[in-house]
C-alpha cells in the first residue's frame, strides 16, 4: 500500500485483497451513494452525514499503513486529518486481467427490471446499487429489482449498463430476446426482433443494440448515444492498458462508427 496526500485528494494504492478488507468494504459501502466506480480505481467524497465514519477510516487506514512501514501512526494520522475533507481516491496497485462477471437482465414489464448475479460479487452489486439506489424497489447480494416506471429511471439504468469495466470485473449483460420489447413497450409500432443474437437477418436491428438504442430512435437520440459511447470506448482511453483492452475498445469503437454510419442512411 502506498498512499499520498495530495492538495486536492488523498491518493491511496494497495492490492485487492486489502480492498477487499471488512474494514475498507465497510467504509466503501457506507459511501455507496457518494462514489464513482472508475477501471481499477474508485473515487470517494466528503459526506457531512458520514463525518464520523470517515475519521474512523482514516484513522484505521493510518494504522494499517504506519504498521506496514514501521513509523508513528499518530503524527501520519494528525498529517491525513488535515486532508479529511477532499475525496479520496482508491486506486489498485497493478493492472490484473479483467475477471468477467456475467449479470442477467429480466424485465418483467415496462416498469419492472431484475437485475441477478450468478454468484454474490460486492463491488458489482455496489456499483449497481451506487447508480440505482433510488429506483431499487428491494435487492439481495446477488439481485436488484429496479423501478423503472418513468423515462429518467430508464435513462439512469441504461446510463448505468453503460460502464463494463468496474475495477478489474468486465461486465457482461444478458438478456433475452423480449427483454427490450418489454421495456420500451411504449414504442410498440415497432418490431424490436431478437436483440441478443449477432447474426439476426435485419442487421439495421444489429445496429442499434450497437448504439444502445430502441428500435426506431430519432437522429438526435442516435447522435447523442453515438456521442457517449465513442467518447466512453475510444481507444486512447486504455492506450497504456493491457492489450486485449486495446483491442477491445477498438473494435468496439469501430463497431459504434459502422452502426451510425449505416443507421444515419438508413433515416
Amino acid at each position: 500500500m502506498n498512499i499520498v496526500l495530495r492538495n486536492n485528494l488523498i491518493l491511496i494504492t494497495m492490492g485487492f485483497d486489502t480492498l477487499n478488507s471488512s474494514w475498507m468494504k465497510d467504509f466503501l459501502n457506507k459511501h455507496a451513494r457518494g462514489m464513482l466506480f472508475l477501471p481499477r480505481a474508485v473515487l470517494v467524497f466528503k459526506n457531512e452525514a458520514l463525518k464520523e465514519v470517515r475519521e474512523d477510516f482514516l484513522s484505521q487506514l493510518s494504522e494499517y499503513y504506519a504498521s506496514s512501514n514501521e513509523f508513528s501512526h499518530e503524527f501520519f494520522l494528525r498529517s491525513m486529518l488535515k486532508y479529511k475533507r477532499q475525496p479520496i481516491k482508491i486506486e489498485l496497485e497493478k493492472f490484473q486481467e479483467p475477471q468477467s462477471v456475467k449479470v442477467k437482465l429480466y424485465a418483467y414489464d415496462k416498469d419492472t427490471v431484475l437485475i441477478s448475479l450468478d454468484y454474490p460479487n460486492a463491488w458489482v452489486t455496489t456499483y449497481l446499487r451506487s447508480q440505482l439506489e433510488v429506483y431499487v424497489e428491494r435487492g439481495t447480494d446477488v439481485s436488484l429489482v429496479i423501478n423503472v416506471s418513468d423515462y429518467r429511471a430508464k435513462a439512469r439504468l441504461e446510463k448505468a449498463l453503460n460502464k463494463r469495466h468496474i475495477l478489474h470485473y468486465q461486465i457482461q449483460y444478458t438478456y433475452d430476446n423480449h427483454f427490450m420489447s418489454k421495456l420500451y413497450s411504449d414504442f410498440a409500432n415497432f418490431s424490436f426482433g431478437d436483440l441478443c443474437r449477432e447474426d439476426t437477418k435485419d442487421k439495421n436491428t444489429h445496429f442499434y443494440t450497437i448504439l444502445e438504442c430502441p428500435i426506431g430512435a430519432s437522429q438526435d437520440a442516435l447522435k447523442k448515444s453515438y456521442k457517449k459511447l465513442t467518447k466512453v470506448y475510444h481507444p486512447d482511453k486504455v492506450f497504456h492498458e493491457n492489450p486485449n483492452m486495446l483491442g477491445h475498445y477498438t473494435h468496439k469503437f469501430q463497431l459504434l462508427q459502422e452502426a451510425y454510419t449505416a443507421l444515419r442512411i438508413v433515416s
